[in-house]
């Protein structure tokens, strides 16, 4: 196996499956996935939500000696747990309740090919010991039945999820993840890959244009700054349903940078959560300044709006409360001089709510961060925000999920903590 990949083969690998864009980091994993291709280790591929996870299975299959045979793609974050044996090994007739005849799982039809475990992380442990099995001896057992049955496959898996946190909790075996990240390729997410943002938006205005029979939409200078400044938490995913929404709606097919502001959460600007110098501020974090009990509002209104993880939620919620680190007698939160500072492990003992003066945010202020006058720690923020969420959606688990950016396997479990 050659130690590297020419780059027309590179640039031929990301064409044949869409993939636009040539920062460094993205090449890489093409080239990698190259690389291994022709074996047939197992491979993980990591990487945010939204980031493309599902088209580097399809390279690896295709450039692998099994590109003949069967690709099969299996979501498992998306299957109830109580059939996920039967469709990842099949069953035998009678074998339970609804089994009516035999049915041959994902890992027999594969034989001789390639299977694709997307959300490998919410995989239960019992069926994580059957994958561990296959993928050591590949031998594997119908649910009813006691045959053990072989396959040839080439297992790739993704997630993401930090699987390493999940072995610490218990919630994955540390064994399976051995044998599941021989290789690991790890995608960058869409905010480190510079310009490529532009021109994925092209392509999807280009390809919206075509589907609804109108003239492409294009950006000015200004709003091709906050198109790359933006953080996009929900990644390529999220940045086409941007251009599909501007595609439909926008009168003129000449976005602005007002124009693309509107269509996205207010705090469009922001980087990463992280503390912020008095002299920077948050203006441009959104329209209030935080110092203010409409920068609280506007917080909380990214509480209830911004679809992304309840950790990455909850960190910014903290973050955001360290940095007001002294009181004014008149009640008002602000933002500090560098002559007052306050040890932020002060802070966390105290209730913000209580000098935030303003009937509904004052109660939702208490009701999401604090029991008591006690401040909640990020677990307990995180159950608390869930609730808040399924209340939103008047109890619908199924858009609870989709709101908070997760499985509803996973969102269940978290339910049951509580």
């Amino acid at each position: 196996m050659n130690n590297s990949i020419p780059k027309e083969e590179i640039r031929r690998a990301k064409q044949r499956q869409q993939i636009v864009g040539d920062c460094p980091a993205l090449n890489r994993a093409v080239e990698v996935a190259l690389l291994i291709a022709p074996t047939d280790v197992s491979v993980l591929v990591g990487g945010e939500s939204g980031v493309g996870k599902e088209s580097f299975p399809k390279i690896i299959h295709q450039n692998s000696l099994r590109k003949h045979g069967p690709y099969v793609a299996v979501n498992c974050g998306a299957i109830p747990e109580g059939t996920i044996d039967s469709e990842l090994f099949g069953h035998k007739k009678g074998s339970f309740t609804d089994a009516v005849t035999e049915r041959q799982g994902y890992f027999e039809v594969a034989d001789g090919g390639t299977i694709f475990l997307d959300e490998v992380g919410e995989l239960p442990l019992a069926t994580q010991a059957r994958l561990l099995r296959v993928l050591e001896s590949g031998e594997f057992m119908k649910v009813g039945s006691s045959d053990v049955q072989r396959t040839d496959i080439r297992v790739v898996a993704a997630t993401n999820v930090n699987l390493q946190e999940a072995v610490k909790r218990g919630d994955f075996r540390q064994d399976l993840l051995y044998r599941l990240n021989t290789v690991t390729i790890d995608l960058p997410p869409l905010r480190d890959r510079g310009r490529d943002v532009i021109l994925l938006f092209k392509k999807f205005a280009a390809d919206f244009a075509d589907k609804y029979h109108m003239p492409p939409i294009r950006l000015d200078e200004d709003a091709e700054q906050l198109l790359q400044s933006y953080d996009w938490p929900g990644n390529i995913r999220q940045l086409r349903n941007v251009v599909e929404r501007l595609s439909v709606i926008a009168p003129d097919r000449m976005i602005s940078r007002e124009v693309l502001q509107d269509n996205l959460p207010r705090n469009a600007e922001v980087r990463h959560p992280a503390l912020v110098s008095p002299a920077v501020g948050y203006e441009s974090m959104m329209d209030e300044p935080v110092g203010s009990s409409a920068g609280m509002g506007a917080i909380m209104s990214m509480l209830r709006d911004v679809k992304g993880s309840v950790g990455e939620l909850t960190q910014l919620f903290y973050r955001f409360l360290q940095t007001q680190v002294r009181r004014e007698p008149a009640g008002s939160l602000m933002m500090p001089d560098r002559s007052s500072e306050v040890p932020v492990q002060d802070l966390m003992h105290s209730s913000p709510a209580e000098e935030v003066r303003g009937g509904d945010l004052q109660a939702d202020f208490e009701e999401l961060t604090s029991t008591e006058g006690k401040m909640l720690t990020l677990e307990e923020m995180s159950q608390r925000y869930i609730d808040f969420v399924l209340e939103k959606n008047k109890g619908s688990r199924k858009q609870t999920a989709e709101d908070l950016d997760i499985s509803e396997r996973t969102l269940y479990r978290k339910l049951n903590k509580q």
